[in-house]
């Protein structure tokens, strides 16, 4: 990966702003649709996010895409 330091921080990010939303992994991947292991991935920053990703998740955890990738 070429931005290892930034997709490691969203990963931190991510994840915390889906344990405020009292979201376990599943539930998440459930309203977003898309896998457990998606956002296994994200979390561990073993994926580099597409943007359609972005928006299903944003859209699933009720706040603005630029929330979502302000860190």
């Amino acid at each position: 990966m070429k931005n290892e330091a930034g997709i490691k921080a969203f990963a931190t990010h991510f994840r915390v702003l889906r344990e405020q939303a009292g979201l376990s992994q599943q539930d998440l991947a459930d309203v977003a649709g898309v896998s457990k292991l998606t956002v296994q991935r994200i979390e561990n920053a073993k994926f580099s996010v597409t943007l359609d990703t972005l928006i299903s998740v944003s859209t699933a955890l009720d706040i603005p895409l630029k929330k979502l990738v302000e860190f």
